[in-house]
C-alpha cells in the first residue's frame, strides 16, 4: 500500500477565530488563500498541498442534506504542523515571523542534519519550519 500513497494532500488545523487565522497565514506566512467558507473554514495553498484551517465549533455539526457530505470532525487543544523550508531560507522566515510580532519558541539543529524553528499561530497551534533533511529527505 505504501507505494500507492503519494504524499500528504491536506493538513488540517483548528482555530476558533478564523479572522486572526486568516490574517496570520495569509499576511505573516504569505500563503495564498484558496477560499473562505464563512465562519467554518479558510483554506490556503501551501506548496504542492493545502492547509485547511477549520473552526472546531462549526465542523462538529453534522452536514445538512443539501451540503457536501463531509463527516463531522474536529479536535480540542493545540495541533502541530511543519512547513518544509529550504535550509537557506530558515533565517529569512524567522526574520519575517519576528518582524510580524511572532516569537520563535525554539530553534533545533538536528544530529542527522537540518534545522527547525518552532512558533505558534494565534490559536496556539505549534508550527514548525524545517529543512527536509531532518527526516533524511533531500
Amino acid at each position: 500500500m505504501n507505494d500507492m500513497l503519494e504524499g500528504m494532500l491536506e493538513t488540517a488545523l483548528y482555530a476558533d477565530d478564523l479572522d486572526k487565522a486568516e490574517a496570520f497565514y495569509e499576511g505573516i506566512l504569505g500563503l495564498s488563500k484558496i477560499s473562505r467558507g464563512g465562519n467554518r473554514h479558510v483554506f490556503f495553498r501551501c506548496g504542492a498541498g493545502v492547509l485547511l484551517i477549520f473552526n472546531p465549533q462549526e465542523t462538529i455539526k453534522p452536514p445538512s442534506p443539501t451540503s457536501l457530505q463531509v463527516p463531522p470532525h474536529g479536535t480540542t487543544g493545540a495541533g502541530h504542523a511543519c512547513f518544509r523550508v529550504c535550509g537557506e531560507n530558515l533565517d529569512a522566515i524567522a526574520a519575517r515571523l519576528t518582524s510580524g510580532g511572532v516569537a520563535i519558541e525554539s530553534e533545533v539543529t538536528w544530529p542527522q542534519g537540518g534545522r527547525s524553528i518552532y512558533f505558534r499561530d494565534p490559536a496556539g497551534n505549534s508550527l514548525e519550519c524545517a529543512d527536509a533533511r531532518i527526516w533524511g529527505i533531500e
